[in-house]
């Protein structure tokens, strides 16, 4: 594989950090101020509408997105080193690209399985930066990391489907723009255990459509992701022309949704580590303890040299699975995408602790973006599955090799 950046993903960049510089950083304590002064905290402040118009003004939209009917035609590998520049501004720069989760991964299912109806209902819309959307598959019921135990059903009533079940982290369904949800339940309970589920499109102002309350993810709202929700579906009528593909292909569907927006998590999270890793070493290079500076304490050299070479670590994974996936494609890729999925939220989580702990008191308050960025990191060791039934796909998956 080519390492070196070609000369449109170079372009990008340059534009990518100066908007960075110009307008997000700029941007984050408007932010926080605008939603603490909103008293909602899914409430969608002012400025990041100012951000998504300098965005597009730049053309800094829907780069995502690898079929250029709909985006910006940039591949896997030229993605990510951008998406990771998005990582250290994680609540505010995905979104005013237009590139964030769960809209990301929303847009890829529409693009690929959608009808030409459904695109352009609710494709179009979302790739304008109208609306939001959600993505409704976990349950509290059942546990989700299997998801073949998803429990809401889907039944076939004439000309329409019902919808009854209990969804919760229902990821964007807490932004007031969410319109759409993708909901994910079974149709049929009696076919093999992963052709038992569909896809389907609900609107969120739907009858039956309830949204219990909104999750918090270690006391944040996580609004700038759309939230999470817990949402009750109670004899949800859509007309049948609302499902996504066929009848048992929901299974299929979800798999192919997940494995980009994993690799999309783990581009952000090289940024937010290097981002913990700036703040850690501006820290230490001007805060005096005991006589000298923190940077000549032999252990935090020793964190800062162990953050540098985790991150370059889980970089160059990251980058290898992007040139697959652009390669060989998803399933080809499916070893790496585990891999980076299991490595580099701990890359992060670690990076991050090392810079709260150099920070004190700062660095778990407010005063600083550690710890959000603490918070998303952690999450994100669950989020799109979490770490143990990776590691076990991956060790029966290394197993077959010798079996």
């Amino acid at each position: 594989m080519e390492f070196a950046y070609d000369d449109r993903t170079i372009e990008l960049r340059q534009r990518l950090e100066a908007f960075l510089t110009e307008c997000v950083y700029p941007a984050e304590p408007v932010h926080h101020e605008q939603v603490l002064a909103a008293g909602d905290p899914w409430a969608r402040p002012p400025v990041m509408e100012e951000l998504k118009a300098q965005a597009r003004e730049r053309g800094l939209w829907n780069l995502f997105l690898p079929d250029a009917r709909y985006g910006a035609g940039l591949t896997n590998l030229q993605y990510a080193p951008l998406a990771e520049l998005t990582g250290r501004s994680p609540h505010l720069a995905p979104e005013a690209l237009n590139c964030a989760a769960p809209d990301t991964g929303n847009m890829e299912l529409l693009a690929e399985f959608g009808s030409e109806e459904q695109r352009k209902q609710w494709l179009m819309p979302l790739l304008a930066g109208e609306i939001r959307s959600a993505f409704c598959m976990t349950e509290p019921e059942v546990a989700s990391s299997d998801a073949t135990n998803i429990a809401t059903r889907i039944t076939r009533d004439g000309d329409h489907y019902v919808i009854n079940g209990r969804k919760w982290w229902s990821s964007g369904a807490m932004d007031p723009r969410c319109e759409i949800l993708i909901v994910m339940g079974k149709t049929d309970p009696d076919a093999d255990r992963h052709r038992q589920q569909s896809m389907i499109l609900v609107p969120r102002d739907t009858p039956g459509v309830t949204v219990r309350r909104g999750m918090r993810v270690f006391g944040y709202s996580d609004a700038p992701h759309g939230g999470h929700a817990e949402i009750d579906f109670c004899d949800v009528r859509v007309p049948v022309d609302n499902l996504v593909g066929e009848e048992g292909t929901g299974f299929a569907i979800a798999q192919a949704r997940l494995g980009p927006g994993r690799i999309h998590h783990c581009m952000r999270l090289i940024g937010m580590a290097e981002r913990a890793l700036e703040l850690l070493c501006r820290r230490v290079l001007d805060r005096i303890a005991f006589g000298r500076p923190l940077a000549e304490q032999g252990v935090v050299r020793e964190w800062i040299a162990e953050s540098r070479v985790r991150i370059e670590q889980a970089r160059l994974l990251v980058l290898k699975t992007a040139w697959l996936m652009d390669t060989v494609g998803n399933k080809g890729a499916h070893t790496e995408i585990q891999a980076i999925k299991i490595a580099t939220p701990l890359m992060a989580e670690w990076v991050i602790d090392k810079a709260i702990q150099a920070y004190g008191g700062a660095g778990v308050s407010q005063d600083t973006p550690l710890a959000e960025l603490w918070a998303a990191a952690r999450t994100l060791r669950l989020a799109d599955g979490p770490d143990e039934v990776h590691r076990a796909s991956l060790a029966r998956r290394e197993l077959r090799r010798w079996s």
